[in-house]
């Protein structure tokens, strides 16, 4: 793609490698490149050399992606943002779009996808630079002949039916007189139609037009006359509803009321977007519960145990304490017995806080996470799993692993998920491994959970973190918990490799940045 205007585009990204490449793809297509390093130095950037287009990584240090996208738009509303994100930052990329960003790619950004979009970037940005001259020829009295007029009613025609959002113009009595092409996809109705005699109420459920009416009315969403971003439905010829976004202006002619013109987008894609994010939150959520299911089988008959003596020292004490008064030998006895009734008692209670906050259903929260705790918590309600299944863990936990910046309680799912993983795979007993350490070299904590079982075909080592490949028999699984540990710890900006030599079962190894 070789583009026909001098465009500028600032591209924004803390990973210098990215930064190189990027350069030398959108250098080879034609376009003048500049890098920024992070969003403090890419908005600085933005102010000095005025870019056509901003492409931002949404994931980065100081500034993220959504704070550039806001503040380029502060500095001039007709730059075009591009946003990247990963896998699993759907909710970011909606976030982005409301706040008008041209599009977003995800990562690794595919060729023909970013010159896909670096194409609606370029048709918006021109689309708005011709609106803005048509708009100053207007106010500087620009019909000077006939001709001038016919060529400059064409421009505005052409700019308004080829616009990607949808526009309605309305006389003073809501009589429809504008209907562009995007309004035509939207609606599903015709222009011919439309301009016959219809009228604006008729493209709205009941009530709706008047519930709009007020708020243009109204100071609420850009000041009275104005409406700015507000968010409704119109029904098509079928009565299927359409989720759209609209800004609208009241037309005024000495001071007399004239029409109203409308902007409508479609927000369907969104709103599909929005429930792909919910689907993969209730995926999370029935593979942590169906971890919890294996895992609170565990956790009651090591509760049993515990609890049973200290009922046996109770009684034992009672029987005791009726006979009448204690010796000093049996006092010290009560102090023992009472020792061991505290320390059951606490290591009862404390599998069982681990149990409901494993448990609940929270919201992501990302802050600063202990490893080592991390990891001591996860052995703490697998131990009795593993010994039932006649498998001896050794865990291998370096002191003092530096912070990592994620969800305790999702990273805490994935590593009972792979030890889950690990007992299917040694069903006639093994030995378990359990390391965390830190990688000085590379600034990654390294995590690894490793089994003597069978391990896994090399054919299938590609697929295994594909949603639903299992190599379970019917009936044990569905092959969503690989997937999910892949999904969380992508989500968290890191990896997960899958190793599996001949006979010597399968190793799973994450890497979180520091």
């Amino acid at each position: 793609m070789t583009p026909t205007f001098d465009w500028k585009i600032l591209f924004i990204d803390d990973e210098e490698g990215i930064r190189k490449v990027m350069t030398v793809t959108l250098e080879d297509a034609g376009y003048e490149v500049v890098t920024a390093y992070d969003g403090e130095n890419g908005v600085r950037l933005c102010e000095e050399i005025s870019p056509h287009i901003v492409i931002t990584d949404v994931r980065m240090p100081k500034l993220d992606g959504i704070q550039v996208l806001e503040a380029v738009k502060k500095l001039d509303f007709d730059i075009e943002v591009i946003v990247v994100t990963a896998f699993g930052e759907m909710d970011l990329a909606i976030r982005a779009l409301q706040l008008d960003a041209s599009d977003f790619i995800t990562k690794p950004i595919n060729d023909e996808v970013l010159f896909l979009a670096l194409n609606r970037a370029q048709d918006r940005f021109t689309a708005r630079k011709q609106l803005k001259d048509h708009t100053t020829l207007l106010e500087m009295g620009w019909a000077q002949t006939t001709q001038e007029l016919i060529r400059t009613f064409s421009f505005q025609e052409n700019l308004i039916q080829r616009s990607m959002d949808g526009i309605i113009g309305c006389d003073e009595n809501d009589k429809i007189v504008t209907y562009n092409r995007s309004m035509e996809q939207i609606l599903g109705y015709s222009k011919k139609e439309v301009l016959s005699g219809m009228t604006l109420g008729q493209f709205f459920p009941p009530g709706e037009e008047t519930r709009l009416k007020e708020k243009l009315s109204g100071e609420g969403y850009g000041g009275e006359n104005f409406l700015f971003l507000y968010e409704t439905v119109l029904l098509r010829p079928s009565g299927r509803k359409i989720p759209v976004q609209v800004s609208a202006s009241v037309l005024f002619e000495d001071d007399q009321k004239t029409g109203l013109v409308c902007f409508f987008r479609d927000l369907q894609e969104i709103r599909r977007l929005e429930r792909e994010v919910a689907d993969q939150a209730r995926i999370l959520h029935q593979d942590k519960m169906m971890s919890l299911g294996r895992l609170a089988a565990s956790v009651v008959h090591e509760i049993n145990n515990p609890l049973a003596g200290i009922l046996n020292y109770i009684r034992l004490m009672v029987r005791v304490l009726g006979r009448g008064p204690l010796t000093e030998g049996q006092r010290e006895k009560f102090r023992k017995y009472l020792d061991l009734v505290e320390s059951e008692t606490q290591r009862c209670s404390q599998i069982v806080s681990n149990l409901l906050t494993f448990s609940r259903k929270s919201p992501v929260s990302f802050g600063q996470v202990r490893i080592e705790e991390l990891l001591q918590r996860c052995i703490l309600l697998c131990q009795h799993k593993l010994e039932l299944s006649n498998i001896r863990l050794e865990p291998h936990i370096e002191p003092e692993i530096p912070l990592v910046e994620g969800d305790a309680n999702q990273l805490q799912q994935c590593i009972i998920n792979l030890i889950f993983n690990a007992i299917d795979a040694m069903p006639e007993g093994g030995s378990l491994y359990l390391e965390g350490g830190y990688d000085s070299g590379k600034n990654l904590v390294i995590i690894k959970v490793k089994d003597t079982g069978a391990g896994i075909q090399e054919e299938d080592i590609p697929h295994i973190f594909e949603p639903f490949f299992t190599t379970k028999d019917e009936g044990y699984g569905v092959g969503l918990g690989l997937s999910t540990v892949y999904g969380i710890i992508e989500h968290h900006k890191g990896t997960i490799k899958a190793e599996s030599p001949p006979d010597k079962g399968a190793t799973f190894t994450i890497q979180l940045p520091v």
